[in-house]
């Protein structure tokens, strides 16, 4: 185990969950989080009682109101902050790094707006100057704060970053891979959200187990349609952080993205589906984004760009599938 600190940037459940698995494998672990009132309240109560309840923080997990002396503390800081606000975070922290710094994150999705991946924010804000890694893979905060046995990937250029963070995470309870294919990664993570999101519209509309296999399939050829396109690996997406997460949120009512497509084909409104699920829910903005992605990339995405136009142009979930099931057809592998 590493005897040197590790900052975890994003107090959500996510962040609070890897800087718990952190801290149990014997790090000492910083965990900042923008809104002081809620860091007081986890240092005071050693929990996250609105995320994470029952869940207990570890002794060497400690809690940072303030960002410049959290990334002040570690050399090594890991990013767990919504798509849409990564960049945010990264501007105001970037004042504090030094010549030792090295930066991870754990945000899946694109930024709204740009279109672009966490990597390319990084690349953008900090010149390439410091080693980078992205953590990937079929995880829901719940189980790795609970230590539930988890695998995972982390990403990399620097083989020895990669290492370094695999080995801090690694143990009795998670498995972790390493690779170098940090866009493979990144988009398995992303474009699993947006047909999670058709996943659960699927259930919600009652059209059984057959649908949501087919939908996971043809879901996953999207995935690799695109990750061709853009220079990922096959075996990548055929891996943990590709199909693995897109089994995982597409089949569990953990998901965030799965249960707003649950709402949606049940029939509520999509105000009032977000407004209950209490959280960020990803796919919302990076349905737009990948679409947006795709086009770019001359690449068709139908099942994506079915869940973007119920997420923003008004289509009703039944439309959006009778609009799939009507495609002409075409070779499986085409």
């Amino acid at each position: 185990m590493s005897t040197e600190a590790i900052s975890v940037l994003g107090a959500g459940s996510w962040g609070t969950a890897l800087a718990i698995r952190l801290a149990n494998n014997k790090n000492k672990v910083y965990l900042w989080g923008h809104e002081p009132d809620l860091m007081q309240t986890l240092a005071t109560e050693r929990q996250n009682r609105q995320f994470l309840p029952d869940i207990a923080f570890p002794d060497d997990l400690f809690i940072e109101p303030d960002l410049a002396t959290a990334v002040g503390y570690s050399n090594d800081l890991l990013f767990v902050i919504p798509s849409h606000a990564f960049r945010e975070v990264l501007v105001n922290a970037k004042p504090f790094f030094d010549e030792k710094t090295r930066i991870a994150w754990a945000t899946k999705g694109l930024e709204t707006g740009s279109g672009k991946f966490m990597q390319e924010i990084l690349e953008e804000e900090t010149d390439n100057q410091f080693p980078a890694a992205v953590l990937s893979g079929p995880t829901f905060a719940r189980e790795v704060a609970a230590g539930l046995p988890t695998a995972l990937t982390v990403a990399s250029t620097n083989p020895s970053f990669a290492n370094d963070l695999a080995n801090r995470l690694h143990g009795d309870v998670m498995r972790v891979y390493t690779s170098d294919d940090v866009i493979g990664v990144q988009l398995g993570g992303t474009v699993k959200n947006v047909l999670a999101i058709a996943s659960g519209i699927t259930d919600g509309l009652g059209l059984g187990a057959n649908s949501r296999a087919a939908l996971i399939t043809r879901g996953l050829a999207e995935i690799i349609r695109l990750g061709d396109s853009m220079g990922a690996r096959r075996e990548t997406l055929m891996g943990l952080a590709g199909i693995g997460d897109l089994i995982l949120t597409c089949t569990d009512d953990q998901s965030r993205n799965r249960r707003l497509g649950l709402a949606l084909g049940q029939g509520k409104p999509l105000e009032l589906a977000i407004e209950e699920i209490g959280q960020v829910v990803e796919g919302f903005n990076t349905a737009r984004e990948v679409v947006q992605l795709a086009r770019q990339y001359g690449v068709e995405l139908p099942i994506a760009e079915q869940v973007y136009r119920v997420l923003h142009e008004n289509l009703s979930p039944a439309d959006a599938v009778n609009n799939l099931l009507s495609r002409e057809i075409r070779p499986e592998t085409g």
